[in-house]
């Protein structure tokens, strides 16, 4: 006993798991191996005192997928752990995916002994300097009256300002070492770590005087405003300033897709009137938006014509892309609740605004008309689009998690997801991460339904995690669209390369996902036919454990509209050549006589091509 502390006699690992738990840790994903062993003893330990449960994945990425999963989904940092040398190395695209998109992670590695380290010793790697361009910050403990005082501060930098993973890597001696441990230690001061979190008052001012003068104005909405939980303060501003709300990847789910103001994703998969409303915007405020390529296209054409108010927590990211006329560095919440304030100190600005914005919101609605996102069908072969359609329609309130490629695109056009529920790798585009993380999901939120949408080629690269699903009685669904390609892949080789497909196509090797899913101990089935498309989808859904589902679609469907590169966002290719109003010219269908409000290219009823 230390005088007026109290202390505790136990070993750098026991310190460690202490530690995590004290931070409110339930849950960790990883795998074993020599170098973390010691820590793993003690996570055996309080396992068994009901302190926290580790899931044991098949692999390291898919630990740190997991991880990422589970901390899109609550806001909470997830905690990710694996051994030295090639357990870490495995981990580092887990990590590079995490810090693209700014999610909160805590990545514990084993460590060869501290006398061992820089001697090539035994599954030594550096990965302290490994991840260093990946990682918002990272400690080595090298002593263990650090322990506490390091993992309360590697918490603390993951999940305040710009949320990124920390790396903490742990010498095994270090957590050998017996050693006079204080498990409360006094509150950490991080010098030099002061993120920003109130916004300017003169530049919220001036946000303000853009937006009484903007007559069309978007409201351009990224992953930042998620992080931060702004998602009543988005809605209550675009409501009461009648605001066009367009959303990055990212920013899906900040704002409910349903609702009219909603134009859906922007950028070169985005829809054609969100394309069309950031090319003729006068007004640009982009919220938690960082003016990446896959938005902005050619980057002098996107909104050339606008203004830009641009609020963001991370003072790099303004003006970064794009020169606002007005940046505010802050906490988007913060900031929009500050904005929503001043707002309501003004008398009668929203009627104003109301006849300001009319016209312009007058004028995205016909191109909704003009050009909606089109679902094909011909009643005879099943297409990727309608899949997807029917899980949004079946589960409209799963949490869903995709992996990289064509149905990732379908996925972030046709599902219309809530707070949270929208999980995709989207700075980095990682195969291989919608199941792991699905998997992270389910952990964090056993009570609700979570889907991974697939790609056959994706799936391949984390496939093995089928297994902890199953050994933990996860009842993950995994919808494979499966059109035996790496299918972004062939349609740029279509579009750009002269239909040079080199080592695109799957289907030569293609295996069997229905035995795979069943050597596991899950349940697989194959849809093949439109006809089996909504009973399968009901029977997927009710399943009370894991399934993967093998929906076999059309091979050489495109997803459009799209943006070429170095195009502006107007230039999409894949829209009708002329707006779909001008072609509702029928009332009936020439074949079954059905009558036809459908603004797609086939009858509702009978799938005639119209």
């Amino acid at each position: 006993m230390i005088k007026g502390i109290r202390v505790l006699h136990t070993t750098g690992a026991a310190a460690l798991v202490d530690s995590l738990h004290r931070q409110g840790v339930q849950h960790i994903f990883g795998y074993p191996g020599g170098a973390i062993l010691p820590i793993y003893d003690e996570v055996y330990k309080a396992e068994a005192e009901g302190k926290l449960k580790h899931f044991l994945t098949r692999h390291e990425q898919g630990a740190a997928h997991a991880a990422d999963g589970y901390a899109r989904a609550t806001g909470r940092a997830g905690v990710c752990m694996a051994t030295s040398g090639p357990g870490a190395t495995n981990l580092v695209t887990g990590i590079a995916t995490a810090h693209m998109d700014s999610v909160p992670m805590v990545v514990v590695t084993g460590q060869v002994s501290r006398a061992a380290i820089g001697s090539d010793a035994f599954q030594e790697a550096d990965i302290f300097g490994i991840t260093l361009p990946i990682v918002k910050h990272s400690y080595v403990i090298r002593e263990t009256s650090a322990i506490a005082r390091t993992v309360s501060s590697a918490f603390h930098i993951a999940s305040t300002g710009r949320p990124g993973p920390v790396l903490i890597d742990v010498p095994k001696d270090v957590g050998q070492e017996s050693f006079d441990y204080n498990p409360e230690p006094p509150k950490i001061r991080i010098d030099g770590y002061r993120p920003t979190t109130k916004g300017n008052p003169r530049q919220i001012q001036a946000a303000l005087v853009l937006l009484e003068q903007a007559e069309k104005p978007l409201l351009y909405v990224g992953g930042g405003a998620i992080t931060s939980g702004a998602f009543a303060e988005i809605r209550q501003l675009a409501e009461l300033l009648h605001l066009p709300v367009t959303t990055t990847l990212m920013g899906k789910g900040s704002f409910p897709e349903n609702h009219p103001l909603s134009v859906g994703m922007l950028g070169m998969h985005g829809t054609a009137y969100a394309n069309f409303a950031v090319t003729e915007c006068d007004l640009l405020i982009a919220v938690g938006a960082r003016f990446d390529d896959r938005v902005t296209g050619k980057l002098d054409t996107f909104a050339s014509g606008a203004k830009v108010i641009h609020i963001d927590i991370d003072p790099a990211e303004v003006g970064k892309n794009r020169g606002p006329e007005v940046p505010i560095v802050g906490d988007v919440k913060t900031v929009l609740q500050e904005l929503l304030e001043r707002l309501a100190a003004r008398n009668g600005h929203s009627k104003g605004s109301t006849s300001l914005t009319a016209p312009w919101l007058k004028r995205i609605d016909q191109w909704k008309q003009d050009y909606p996102l089109h679902v094909p069908h011909d009643g005879v072969r099943l297409y990727p689009q309608e899949v997807i359609v029917a899980f949004r329609d079946q589960a409209p309130n799963a949490y869903y998690t995709t992996d990289v490629g064509q149905h990732q695109m379908w996925a972030a056009q046709f599902l219309r997801n809530g707070n949270r529920q929208w999980i995709s790798s989207a700075g980095l585009g990682t195969m291989g991460f919608g199941y792991p993380a699905a998997i992270g999901v389910q952990v964090a939120l056993p009570e609700e339904q979570v889907v991974c949408i697939a790609g056959d080629a994706s799936v391949q690269m984390n496939i093995q995690e089928i297994g902890t699903a199953v050994q933990y009685h996860l009842p993950v669904k995994c919808a494979i669209i499966n059109n035996g390609w790496q299918g972004m892949v062939r349609q740029w080789q279509q579009a750009f390369y002269e239909e040079r497909y080199s080592n695109s196509d799957m289907a030569p090797s293609m295996p069997d996902f229905v035995k795979i899913a069943e050597a596991y101990g899950a349940k697989g089935v194959v849809i093949d036919h439109p006809d089996q498309l909504q009973e399968a989808v009901k029977d997927i859904l009710a399943h009370d454990g894991p399934v993967v589902a093998d929906f076999q679609v059309v091979r050489d469907e495109n997803c459009y509209p799209m943006v070429p590169p170095n195009s502006s966002n107007a230039q999409m290719v894949g829209l009708p050549e002329r707006p779909m109003t001008d072609r509702i010219e029928l009332v009936y269908c020439p074949n079954c006589g059905a009558k036809n409000p459908s603004l797609n290219h086939f009858c509702p009823e009978c799938g005639t091509k119209l």
